[in-house]
C-alpha cells in the first residue's frame, strides 16, 4: 500500500530512438516464433496418440510454460518502443516479478523432473514402467507449478514491503529482483535472507540433482559396448542436455555476476539469453534433434 502511487522507469536496453521502431519489429517477431512455436509443441503432444508418454508430457508442459514465460516479459517491451513509455507502475512491477520468479523457479523444477524421468528410462530401464507411471508423471507436472508458486509468491510478499525512495530507475528492461533491490533505503537483510533460502530450493537444488542424473546418464552410456547403442541412447536425451546447459550456465551467470557498472550490460546479456532467447530456440531444437516429434510435426503438416 505504501507504494501504490510508485512508477518506476525500466531503462531497457538503451534510449535511441532511431533503433525503437526496429527493436519493436525484431521483439514482435521473436514473440511471434515463440508463442506459435511452444504452442505448436503443445498440440503436437495432445494431438498425436504416440507421444501421449511421461517424456513428451514434461516436454508439452515446459513448452505451455515458455509461452507465459516470455508473455512475462515481451509486451511490456514491446508497448515501451510503440509509445516510448517505459515507466511501470509499482504494482505492474510487483506483478512482473512474482510472475516471472514463479516461471523460472517452476521450469527448474520441470527440467529436474525431466532429467529424473531420463535417469530412469536409461539407468533403470527395466524398472522404468512401474516408477514413472502417468499418476507420477501428472504429481512431478503440479508439484513443479505449485513450488515455483509459492517460492516467488513468498519472496514478492517479502520484496513488496520494503521503502524506495530517490530515483526510482530500474537499470533492467523488466522488474528483476536484484536492480529492485538497489533502489531500497530500507534493511534489506531479511529479504535478501528469504531470497537466498528460495532460490537455494527453486534453482540450486534442482540443478545440483540435475547434474547428478546426467553424471549418472553419461556413466551408464560409457558402459554401453557398441558405438551405435551409445549414439542412440545419448540422442533420447541430447536434445533436453542442451536446453539446460543453456538454461543453467545463463541463469547462474546472471545471477552471480556483480552488478558493477561496467558489468551491467553484460548482466542484461546474460538475462536476454534465459528470458527471451531460450523460450525461442528451445522448439527448435526439440524438433531439429527429437525425432519423434519432428515426425509427428511432419505427418501433421
Amino acid at each position: 500500500n505504501q507504494t501504490s502511487p510508485m512508477e518506476f522507469l525500466l531503462l531497457g536496453m538503451g534510449n535511441t530512438p532511431t533503433l525503437q521502431i526496429p527493436l519493436f519489429l525484431l521483439s514482435l517477431i521473436i514473440y511471434s516464433v515463440i508463442v506459435i512455436g511452444n504452442i505448436l509443441i503443445v498440440v503436437l503432444v495432445v494431438s498425436e496418440q504416440h507421444l501421449h508418454t511421461p517424456m513428451y508430457t514434461f516436454l508439452g508442459t515446459l513448452s505451455f510454460l515458455e509461452t507465459w514465460y516470455s508473455s512475462t516479459i515481451l509486451p511490456q517491451l514491446l508497448a515501451s518502443f510503440l509509445t516510448g513509455d517505459r515507466t511501470i507502475s509499482a504494482h505492474g512491477c510487483m506483478a512482473q516479478f512474482y510472475f516471472f520468479s514463479s516461471f523460472v523457479a517452476t521450469e527448474c523444477y520441470l527440467l529436474e523432473a525431466m532429467s529424473y524421468d531420463r535417469y530412469l528410462a536409461i539407468c533403470q530401464p527395466l524398472l522404468y514402467a512401474s516408477l514413472m507411471t502417468w499418476k507420477i508423471c501428472l504429481q512431478l507436472v503440479a508439484v513443479s507449478w505449485l513450488v515455483g508458486m509459492l517460492v516467488s509468491a513468498t519472496v514478492t510478499a517479502f520484496l513488496s514491503q520494503i521503502n524506495f525512495c530517490g530515483r526510482k530507475t530500474i537499470d533492467h528492461f523488466f522488474c528483476d529482483f536484484t536492480p529492485l533491490l538497489e533502489l531500497s533505503c530500507s534493511d534489506t537483510s531479511v529479504v535478501t535472507l528469504v531470497s537466498f533460502i528460495m532460490s537455494f530450493l527453486s534453482i540450486l537444488f534442482p540443478f545440483l540433482f540435475t547434474l547428478v542424473s546426467y553424471v549418472c546418464i553419461t556413466a551408464a552410456i560409457l558402459r554401453i559396448s557398441s558405438n551405435i547403442g551409445r549414439q542412440k541412447t545419448f540422442s533420447t536425451c541430447s536434445s533436453h542436455l542442451i536446453v539446460v546447459t543453456i538454461f543453467y550456465v545463463t541463469l547462474l551467470i546472471a545471477y552471480l555476476l556483480p552488478r558493477t557498472a561496467p558489468l551491467r550490460q553484460l548482466n542484461k546479456v546474460f538475462s536476454f539469453f534465459y528470458t527471451i532467447l531460450m523460450p525461442l530456440v528451445n522448439p527448435f531444437i526439440y524438433i531439429l534433434r527429437n525425432k519423434e516429434v519432428s515426425e509427428a510435426l511432419r505427418k501433421a503438416l
